[in-house]
Parts: C-alpha cells; sequence; structure tokens
C-alpha cells in the first residue's frame, strides 16, 4: 500500500498568518500522537506574508481519513476556518527521502 501525502497552501486573510500558523503547529503537536502520521510539517514563506504550507505524510489515506473525523480536529478547523482566505492542495505518493 502506497503512504498517502497531502501538500497544502493556506492563503489568510491580510494580517493573520501567524494566528493560523499557531492553530496548525498545534495540530502538528496533537499529530505526535498518531502513529500512522509519519510527517505534519507547517512552514512559512519569506515572500508571501499570508500563507502557509502544510506538508502531511500518512501511512496509507484512511488514517488521515479517520483523523479529520476527530472530535479535536473539527474544533481545531472550526477555529481556523475565520483566518483562511483560500486553500489549494495536492495529493501525493511520498516515494522516500530523508525523513521517511
Amino acid at each position: 500500500m502506497n503512504k498517502y501525502g497531502l501538500f497544502v497552501q493556506f492563503t489568510t486573510h491580510p494580517g493573520q498568518r501567524d494566528a493560523l500558523a499557531a492553530l496548525l503547529l498545534e495540530a502538528a503537536a496533537a499529530a505526535q500522537d498518531i502513529a500512522e502520521c509519519e510527517l505534519y510539517l507547517v512552514s512559512v514563506p519569506e515572500s508571501e506574508p499570508d500563507c502557509v504550507y502544510v506538508t502531511e505524510v500518512w501511512s496509507h489515506k484512511e488514517a488521515h481519513d479517520a483523523s479529520l473525523e476527530a472530535e479535536e480536529t473539527r474544533a481545531s478547523i472550526q477555529r481556523a476556518m475565520p483566518l483562511i482566505a483560500g486553500v489549494a492542495s495536492q495529493t501525493l505518493i511520498p516515494l522516500g527521502g530523508k525523513g521517511l
């Protein structure tokens, strides 16, 4: 079974990048307890003041989908929604490399 990956670009409302990044870092901390989550990386670009990127690697898609149903995750998403102006994502098949 292939691993499941996501690369997500969040565009925030002006001035909300740090607030969204903080919420996503909370999600990353919570993901530490999910064995199937192999990577949850939150990054901000130097050149885009209203963007936050998240790179995720999961052992399989079903684990990712199940994580979205957790009450804590759903509450976190609700807190983040007012900060987000747009989302673009790409599903990936992680093949390997350092850290995987």
